[in-house]
C-alpha cells in the first residue's frame, strides 16, 4: 500500500511541475500568435502512470475560432513545448501531450453573471 501511496504521490507531483512549466512556456516562450495573442490558462494536468501520455486542460478566453485556433497552435508546438520539458523536468521518459479545451472557468463567469443579474434582480421588487 505504502509503494501505490508514493507512486501517486509523485505523480501528482509531476503534475504540478509540468504545469507551472508548461503555463511559463506557453506564457512566455512560444511566439504563435494564435497562442500569444489570447488568454489560455493551463487548468489541469493529468499523466498516466508510465508516463507515455500526459493530458493537459486549457481554458481558453475567447469565441469557438480562437479556442481551436489555440488548440491546433499547441499541438503544432507540441514538439518545442516538449523538449522544454524534457529539458526543465528530469524524467526518464517525457510524455506525449494531448491538448485539451476545458471550459470549467468560463462556465464559472457566466454562471457568476446570472446569479449577479438574479440577485439585482431580486433587489429591485417593490410590494406596495
Amino acid at each position: 500500500m505504502v509503494v501505490e501511496m508514493s507512486k501517486g504521490t509523485r505523480i501528482i507531483r509531476i503534475n504540478e511541475e509540468i504545469k507551472k512549466e508548461l503555463s511559463e512556456i506557453i506564457r512566455n516562450e512560444i511566439k504563435d500568435p494564435r497562442i500569444k495573442d489570447t488568454l489560455v490558462s493551463v487548468v489541469n494536468v493529468d499523466t498516466s502512470s508510465d508516463l507515455k501520455i500526459c493530458k493537459i486542460y486549457i481554458s481558453v478566453m475567447g469565441d469557438k475560432e480562437q479556442k481551436e485556433n489555440v488548440i491546433e497552435g499547441l499541438k503544432n508546438a507540441s514538439g518545442f513545448i516538449r523538449r522544454e520539458i524534457a529539458r526543465r523536468i528530469n524524467l526518464r521518459n517525457t510524455p506525449e501531450f494531448i491538448f485539451k479545451l476545458d471550459d470549467s472557468i468560463e462556465y464559472s463567469i457566466h454562471l457568476s453573471r446570472i446569479m449577479d443579474e438574479i440577485s439585482h434582480n431580486s433587489g429591485d421588487d417593490t410590494h406596495d
